[in-house]
């Protein structure tokens, strides 16, 4: 059976959210593996074969534990993962772009296959007492991750990608 790597990281609980949804809709599809940026290492990667990567966009970059998860696999995994698909889902306050930017230049260094542009999911939190907040991601944002969950899961059990 094909397996799907959800990697997330997050601080506030959004991104969470959105990992578990796009998880929850995809182990419908395909084996799931739902897993945190800080435990997430080179065999997970390895051992899947396509990924979700869902992050916080913090100060205009991904979170840095997510850059951990990627500083700690990208050279032990590169040369063997190209052409597995991935997508990506941003959870920001404002505009997240330059982390979805981040994330497609890793991946692309991994020659991973885009499958999906980029969800970014914004809380318009702007004060710092709303950034730090705990978030909670309205239904119908989550169902977009639920969606991407589901349609990754399914491509990756039909062999489409």
């Amino acid at each position: 059976m094909a397996q799907l790597l959800i990697v997330y990281h997050s601080r506030t609980g959004g991104a969470r959210q959105m990992a578990e949804a796009a998880a929850e809709a995809a182990r419908g599809e395909a084996d799931t593996k739902l897993v945190p940026a800080d435990q997430a290492g080179p065999k997970d990667i390895l051992a899947a074969d396509g990924y979700i990567f869902c992050a916080p966009e913090n100060l205009a970059a991904i979170s840095g534990l997510m850059k951990e998860f990627f500083d700690r696999c990208y050279y032990p995994v590169l040369g063997k993962i190209e052409g597995r698909p991935y997508a990506q889902m941003i959870c920001a306050g404002s505009d997240g772009e330059n982390a979805a930017r981040q994330i497609a230049r890793i991946a692309t260094g991994w020659r991973l296959k885009d499958v999906q542009p980029p969800l970014i999911i914004c809380t318009h939190a702007q004060t710092p007492e709303a950034i730090l907040a705990e978030k909670t991601i309205p239904q119908d944002q989550l169902d977009q991750c639920r969606e991407i969950g589901a349609a990754l899961g399914a491509g990756l059990a039909m062999g489409i990608f």
